[in-house]
């Protein structure tokens, strides 16, 4: 993966939120491409829980200060950064005061979800992709990891799809099996709409449940990995279906050789 670019876009990371599948590996992956002397940067939520004293986090003034508009709403984007101990990692934090304050990640004191987590993937997805316009960094993959960050996919092949930054760069979603119950908001496919994305292009949000949003992010991406030992049987028959360069399920001890073959060949190769 030498002089590679990969960005990484994840609902967690590793050491900022407790270890999960999730973070472990938007950990472990981007650590082996930097060993292997490619180029990465690392996106997340600052959610509010973070202790920003404790991981030396800092505001990039020069980066933040633009809104974005969510459902006709003016939100302020604030980006800060972190570094890894010991990796020479850089990670990047989404930042909105309304978004991201409160003192958790997606779900309340009860395990409910929060109301506005359809909102807050829409604000991840554009403040991500609005940042790496702002460093001028064109990624030669982006690697997508958790349902909050699902709606990158769509929104960069959508939205984005006249960017020039992004011409070339191809989309790897791994898929899950940290779900969640029940459904975001049922607004979402027309908050959505509201940034001229089509409606044939989210249909399946009708139902905004994990499986439909995951689905919409296969059916953006160019490549899929199987995250999980057993994810939905739904979800894997959607990836089968999908005919795209595809990885099974790899344990954290033996991924290496496996998505560095995989990104070479079947992703750049391609």
């Amino acid at each position: 993966m030498k002089d590679k670019r990969i960005l990484y876009v994840s609902s967690e990371v590793v050491p900022y939120l407790p270890e999960t599948e999730i973070s472990s590996m938007s950990f472990e992956a981007p650590r082996l491409v930097n060993q292997q002397g490619g180029q990465i940067r690392i996106f997340m939520p600052r959610y509010g829980n973070i202790n920003e004293r404790r991981h030396q986090l800092h505001e990039v003034i020069r980066l933040s200060g633009i809104n974005l508009v969510i459902n006709d709403l003016d939100m302020p984007l604030i980006i800060k950064v972190a570094s890894i101990p010991k990796e020479r990692i850089q990670v990047y934090f989404i930042d909105n005061d309304e978004y991201f304050k409160r003192k958790a990640t997606l779900t309340d004191e009860d395990g409910n979800l929060f109301p506005d987590n359809d909102e807050r993937a829409i604000f991840f997805a554009k403040g991500v992709i609005e940042t790496v316009k702002k460093l001028n960094w064109s990624p030669d993959i982006i690697h997508v990891h958790g349902w909050l960050a699902a709606l990158l996919p769509v929104y960069l092949k959508e939205y984005y799809k006249d960017e020039p930054l992004f011409n070339e760069s191809k989309i790897v979603t791994s898929v899950y099996n940290q779900s969640f119950d029940n459904m975001l908001n049922n607004d979402l496919i027309n908050k959505i709409k509201f940034d001229n994305i089509t409606e044939d292009a989210v249909k399946i949000l009708d139902q905004p449940t994990y499986n439909n949003l995951m689905k919409v992010a296969i059916d953006y991406s160019d490549g899929l990995i199987v995250g999980s030992e057993n994810i939905p049987d739904e979800l894997n028959e959607h990836i089968k279906s999908s005919d795209k360069p595809m990885l099974e399920y790899k344990s954290r001890d033996e991924f290496g050789e496996a998505y560095t073959s995989f990104f070479n060949n079947d992703i750049l190769g391609a």
